[in-house]
């Protein structure tokens, strides 16, 4: 689902009048989320899941096919956790095999 779909899908289970109203509401929130994780702190939507930030160890690793390796350093990472209700929901969707 690309985004206009999801603006669409918002507006029909937000009830909002226009594509518009459902737009600035996932923006609104988008932003919110963005500048709490930026400040290292967490949102904790309980039954959806929770937003936070987490260090990513530095690391080396070998290109492959080649003899070079490479580091990474470490750096802060956004993670989010779903939560039970969540997790139970979409445990209850069958797997379709290819």
């Amino acid at each position: 689902m690309n985004k206009s779909e999801f603006i669409e899908e918002v507006k029909k289970v937000g009830g909002y009048d226009t594509k518009k109203e459902a737009e600035k509401a996932i923006t609104a929130f988008t932003d919110a989320v963005r500048k709490v994780l930026v400040k290292k702190e967490t949102v904790e939507l309980v039954g959806f899941g929770k937003f936070e930030t987490a260090v990513q160890a530095a690391k080396e690793g070998k290109i492959p096919g080649q003899n070079k390796t490479y580091k990474t350093k470490e750096k802060m990472v956004p993670k989010f956790k779903a939560g039970k209700a969540l997790k139970d929901e979409v445990a209850k969707i069958k797997v379709s095999k290819k």
